[in-house]
């Protein structure tokens, strides 16, 4: 696979807090950009951070790491949207989705004033709103404002097959798909593990997996709320699956990622950005994988796909742009 070369690779995180800093200490020590940005509406916060990097580049491969305004979003291949609100003692979901959706309108219009033709990679939550308000507001092909979807879901789905089988889970393949959040479905009917389809490798060893697929797919769905519990956020795992997806754009990788696009006529769904597997590289989303899923599977896509478009209240531009999920998400 040639790589692409006719871009600096520079990354540009808007949002300095837990998830914006593990991603950018990523990016650092895996040596995935050869420029590094930092953005925060507290530019001493963003500056500091900067500092703190910086003071590690004797052990890494070269990188500029610098903090200031969206000017450093010129010439920047990748912006990262991590800034956004959190929840309020109180406060609702919807109250929640407003405020970061007002975030984000105010955002992208300062990132394409300088720099008119980036990929935008949102992680902030509700994810999959954002996204397409992102996408609405830039007036970006939707190809160059993807999300990280649910691509920390299938990498939490193969880790718990990969220790229900006792096998390295980077030899288990499987897909999350939909929303990122409760609705998400997973693709049982397509995981095999080292080319072995699931049925196969379950009649193999002797060890079924049905018995235990509704506390997989519970603990997947769950995870991030049982990490929250415990440590408050996560950050790190989010962090190594926004890398994977910045590795993919530079290196123009065509890897298989379920990122968060806008549907464009898959499985009969359009007009919601949800997650699919999708062929990323130097342009953002290529190819989006629509291939047959189970019966039961489609018809959860389908569900999924409804609650990201539901009606809902909300107030300003954003009510003209988009409809609001019923259902939680958090990462």
């Amino acid at each position: 696979m040639q790589k692409n070369t006719n871009r600096h690779s520079k990354v540009v995180i808007v949002g300095t807090g837990m998830v914006g800093m593990s991603y950018a200490y990523a990016l650092t020590t895996k040596g995935s950009a050869r420029e590094i940005g930092l953005i925060d509406q507290n530019k001493a916060r963003a500056e500091g951070e900067a500092m703190d990097l910086n003071h590690g580049l004797p052990f890494v491969k070269p990188v500029d790491i610098q903090a200031g305004g969206y000017e450093l979003c010129k010439d920047a291949q990748i912006v990262v949207i991590a800034a956004g609100a959190n929840q309020k003692p109180g406060e609702t979901r919807l109250d929640l989705t407003r405020r970061n959706v007002s975030i984000i309108e105010k955002i992208v219009p300062e990132i394409m004033a300088f720099n008119p033709d980036p990929i935008i990679l949102m992680v902030s939550n509700p994810v999959d709103i954002l996204t397409y308000v992102a996408l609405k507001v830039s007036g970006l092909p939707p190809e160059r404002v993807i999300s990280s979807g649910t691509v920390l879901d299938t990498m939490r789905f193969r880790y718990l097959l990969s220790r229900f089988y006792n096998i390295d889970s980077r030899n288990v393949h499987g897909y999350v798909i939909g929303e990122h959040g409760d609705s998400e479905v997973m693709v049982w009917s397509r995981v095999n593990i080292a080319g072995i389809s699931l049925m196969d490798w379950c009649k193999a060893c002797s060890k079924s997996i049905h018995p235990h697929k509704q506390e997989i797919e519970d603990n997947v769905r769950n995870a991030a709320y049982h990490v929250i519990e415990k440590k408050d956020a996560t950050y790190y795992a989010i962090a190594m699956a926004m890398n994977r997806i910045t590795e993919a754009v530079f290196q123009n990788q065509q890897s298989v990622l379920t990122v968060g696009t806008l549907m464009r006529g898959e499985y009969g769904i359009k007009d919601v950005c949800l997650s699919l597997p999708c062929a990323v590289g130097s342009g953002g989303v290529g190819h989006v994988f629509s291939n047959p899923l189970a019966e039961n599977e489609e018809k959860a896509l389908r569900n999924s796909a409804r609650i990201l478009s539901r009606s809902s209240r909300c107030s300003g531009r954003a009510a003209r742009l988009m409809t609001l999920s019923g259902s939680r998400t958090v990462s």
